[in-house]
């Protein structure tokens, strides 16, 4: 278990320049209605991407543990559930996971202490509890500019906690095809993903869907054009033309995958693009450098841009 010492973090605090703690978000657990938030005054895009994915796990908190993680590049995503409610932060990666959480359990105790069980049932609209974020940024200044909590039990206990209950880090795909079962979506999500929006279309992606279809296209007038000379003469081109033909199925997939949100979706991506690189190589004597190259280099540019469009959030952003 990762360790925690207070005082070295109170001794490197004043050299951080950036927050440790950058945005905290409260939500009921049975319909995701988000009840308060921290007003977050960092604008970069990891932290945006980062609040869009605390709203969609928010839809699928009934199927997610207690205490979990997600973990990017710079920002991770710390959440606990106790009675109802979930506390949710993003933190800097720099931050030691017994300090995120021992700040999610300072701003529960914090929360039940305001809000009790009947208020937050009746709660009807988004945000009924913005006044909360008041004590979300004396907390957020206590671990950012003073190191953590001040007591040392408590974070004693958390650090026991984790150790006998580590949290479990959520894989996102599987959040959102999660969120799209929580919505009666759950053949389609599985299936084809066509519930689920991606970003628009970009221009570039539209060049990479007509240069694949192009290479589809080459890929199945040669195979289909070999196969004739092939069972006639020998068999020995027969492999010839199964590399053609799974290179046409190949470009045809990747088609699928930038189009529509499917799981798995980096390993299928990186699979297709392996399988074109493949069958390629291994047409080097019916193809020169230069057809080699364009072939590859359009299964890398449809691959590069399935891996960037992303699911987009459709749930309100409520101004915070």
């Amino acid at each position: 278990m990762e360790s925690f010492n207070t005082s070295s973090i109170k001794a490197k605090s004043h050299s951080w320049i950036m927050s440790l703690i950058l945005f905290a978000f409260v939500v009921r657990v049975r319909d995701g209605l988000p009840l308060s938030a921290s007003t977050d005054f960092e604008h970069n895009r990891e932290l945006q991407e980062r609040k869009q994915q605390l709203r969609t796990i928010s839809k699928t908190l009934a199927f997610i543990p207690e205490k979990a993680a997600v973990k990017g590049q710079d920002l991770n995503i710390y959440l606990v559930t106790s009675e109802g409610v979930s506390y949710m932060s993003v933190c800097h990666c720099s931050v030691p996971i017994t300090m995120a959480f021992c700040f999610l359990e300072d701003l529960r105790w914090e929360f039940t202490a305001c809000y009790n069980h009947n208020v937050v049932s009746l709660a009807d609209r988004p945000y009924p509890f913005l006044e909360f974020d008041c004590t979300i940024q004396k907390l957020k200044q206590q671990y950012n500019h003073k190191g953590g909590p001040a007591l040392e039990v408590t974070l004693a206990e958390v650090q026991e906690e984790l150790r006998l209950r580590p949290p479990q880090i959520l894989n996102l795909e599987e959040v959102e095809l999660t969120n799209g079962s929580a919505n009666g979506h759950v053949e389609q999500s599985a299936t084809s993903g066509q519930n689920i929006k991606l970003e628009p279309v970009t221009a570039l992606g539209i060049l990479s869907l007509v240069l694949n279809i192009m290479c589809a296209s080459l890929n199945v007038i040669r195979g289909v054009h070999l196969i004739e000379y092939t069972f006639q003469d020998d068999y020995d081109g027969a492999w010839n033309v199964v590399a053609f033909l799974v290179a046409f199925l190949c470009s045809m997939l990747q088609c699928h995958l930038y189009v529509f949100h499917s799981r798995l979706k980096t390993a299928k991506s990186l699979s297709l693009l392996s399988a074109i690189i493949i069958c390629n190589l291994f047409l080097h004597g019916m193809r020169n450098a230069w057809q080699i190259a364009f072939h590859i280099g359009v299964a890398s540019l449809s691959t590069v841009l399935i891996l960037r469009r992303k699911v987009l959030d459709r749930s309100n952003d409520c101004g915070v």
